[in-house]
């Protein structure tokens, strides 16, 4: 009873994913959509039906904080604030005077046009759209919710709870007892006891906005009772262009174009090259830092360095690394093309005796030497766009194109893990597309056993390729763990990459067709376990040890190549 109850779960949680992106497909075609009015409808019970794990008690009648704060640090400042939400490509913005708003947790510039209206650009493609749309759905409705609470039914008063929270908000300033007060009331009318409010208030007050909280609930609540009470609807609009653009990887041409032509001004472009997708630090770290800091830190472990150069008030230290970077080669290619994917390029025909801890060859000719191409991490579907484009030949004149030797890729990335805690390691062996019948087995170059015996735990088997990270829940998950697919983990790009890879080298022929490929994943979060999902917080310094790890797995294998 129990596995078919489950399986029956899954099912219908699978359904409600898909009719949520047939829907956002639908409404994007459109244009515009209203998302309390008809319109805006399906997407609300599709995601009350799936309760996402991430958005905890989402279909419940109190409101849910924590996911209320993972949705604000991937939105807008002042969204809340907004009755229209315009999605635009990039259409020059950044040469008006708007001054771009951007999220602490998504790298996308948004601009403030007026009091009521906030435009968002898009420029990471679907996955971009549809992350924006589950959180923007989300915060409808918690605004509902607020709405019901404090709306006497039948009539357009509200409680007296909303009345003093109106009265606080419009203060410029309140004192602790005033705004304890006022707390107290927002707990009556959100549902939640008065010490989790408290908390929330003070992880969300900034030195600028110290009532941050008390009026993101105000607005929320203010934007939904006029909805109900004036008819005057918040709305959603797509730009043309936007709707015009989107799958013509626009942006990653240029992106991709942008290295190559760097590649080729600095008589790079033939050396075999080695890609790695990764953050814009370890690979530098890895290389560079304990010959950089060996002032700083005598015979001292390397884990306690990347500790160091990890944390926030160490930028002098970080600094010093860059400055041997670049003696030794690297070159910085700060994006500019839209993707937010900036890059580093390490010549290591140009390493210094002693430079860094690892060693080529002495018999590796120079124009063997490799480059190393560190891409910053992409988002979802922005992985098939960026690669797909990097991977195809050069164009240097109109009838003459350059094949790049491209050697190996190695994808280093955060995952959702479904055994196991923050920190640990996931090997894949294939990748599995949420939703499809697609998958993509292939032969990874690292192994569980490379990283055995560092106190990790290590899972190696399928990882999912989810459409997004915030729409996955319990059942969903239990089912791919405990099925005969043996999913040990999910993360947005696997598939992404893979097909880009698998077309390029086996399609195309654009590349060799035995490039090497490499997969390694350390848990951010395990949505299986609640209170250990994203929602519940960063890493911290947990991640600094796995992701050194993988870093050097894959270094050690590409100077021994």
């Amino acid at each position: 009873m129990s596995n078919s109850t489950n399986t029956t779960r899954a099912q219908e949680s699978t359904n409600a994913i898909e009719r949520l992106y047939i829907t956002m497909r639908h409404l994007f075609n459109r244009g515009f959509y209203k998302p309390l009015g008809v319109s805006g409808a399906a997407l609300r019970q599709s995601l009350l039906q799936l309760r996402p794990e991430i958005y905890g008690s989402l279909a419940e009648e109190k409101a849910e904080l924590n996911g209320l704060i993972y949705v604000l640090e991937r939105l807008p400042e002042g969204i809340e604030q907004c009755r229209y939400i315009n999605l635009t490509s990039d259409e020059g913005y950044s040469s008006s005077q708007f001054q771009p708003i951007i999220p602490p947790k998504r790298r996308r510039n948004c601009y403030r046009i007026d009091d009521e209206q906030m435009n968002i650009e898009i420029t990471r493609g679907r996955s971009d759209i549809y992350d924006i749309l589950t959180h923007l759905t989300f915060l409808f409705i918690e605004s509902e919710k607020i709405s019901k609470r404090v709306l006497v039914e039948d009539t357009d008063t509200t409680i007296r709870d909303w009345i003093k929270l109106e009265q606080a908000a419009q203060q410029a300033e309140l004192s602790q007892k005033e705004r304890e007060v006022a707390l107290i009331h927002v707990a009556n009318i959100l549902g939640r006891p008065f010490i989790e409010i408290l908390a929330v208030h003070k992880m969300l007050s900034t030195d600028t906005e110290p009532e941050r909280f008390l009026k993101i609930i105000y607005w929320l609540g203010k934007l939904a009772i006029e909805e109900e009470t004036t008819g005057n609807k918040r709305a959603i609009t797509f730009s043309p262009m936007l709707r015009e653009r989107l799958g013509h990887h626009i942006h990653g041409e240029r992106w991709a174009n942008t290295i190559k032509d760097k590649l080729r001004k600095n008589n790079l472009l033939e050396r075999p090259i080695h890609i790695i997708s990764a953050n814009m630090h370890s690979v530098m770290n890895s290389l560079f830092a304990k010959k950089a800091l060996s002032k700083e830190f005598k015979n001292t472990e390397k884990l306690s360095i990347f500790e160091a150069l990890s944390k926030p008030e160490n930028s002098k230290l970080r600094d010093q690394v860059v400055t041997l970077a670049k003696k030794n080669g690297m070159i910085a290619i700060d994006d500019v093309s839209g993707t937010n994917i900036d890059v580093q390029i390490f010549d290591l025909a140009k390493l210094d005796n002693d430079a860094c801890g690892y060693e080529l060859s002495p018999s590796t000719p120079e124009s063997e030497k490799p480059i190393i191409f560190v891409m910053d991490y992409a988002f979802g579907e922005q992985a098939y766009e960026t690669i797909d484009e990097f991977l195809k030949p050069y164009r240097v004149k109109k009838n003459q194109e350059v094949f790049l030797n491209v050697a190996s890729i190695s994808i280093m990335g955060k995952a959702g893990i479904l055994e196991g805690g923050k920190g640990d390691i996931m090997i894949p062996d294939a990748h599995i597309f949420e939703g499809s019948a697609d998958n993509y087995p292939f032969k990874n170059e690292l192994s569980k056993s490379d990283f055995e015996g560092n106190g990790l735990n290590v899972l190696q088997g399928a990882m999912i390729t989810v459409l997004g990270t915030s729409l996955q829940n319990k059942d969903i998950l239990k089912f791919f763990h405990q099925s005969t697919w043996n999913v040990i983990g999910l993360e947005m790009e696997g598939v992404h990459y893979q097909k880009a890879i698998q077309s390029a080298s086996k399609i195309r022929n654009s590349i060799r067709e035995d490039v090497k490929v490499r997969y390694a994943y350390y848990a951010s979060d395990n949505p299986l376990e609640t209170g250990s999902t994203l929602a519940s917080g960063g890493l911290g310094t947990t991640g600094v040890k796995p992701t050194y790890l993988i870093t050097d797995k894959i270094l050690t294998q590409i100077f021994n190549s």
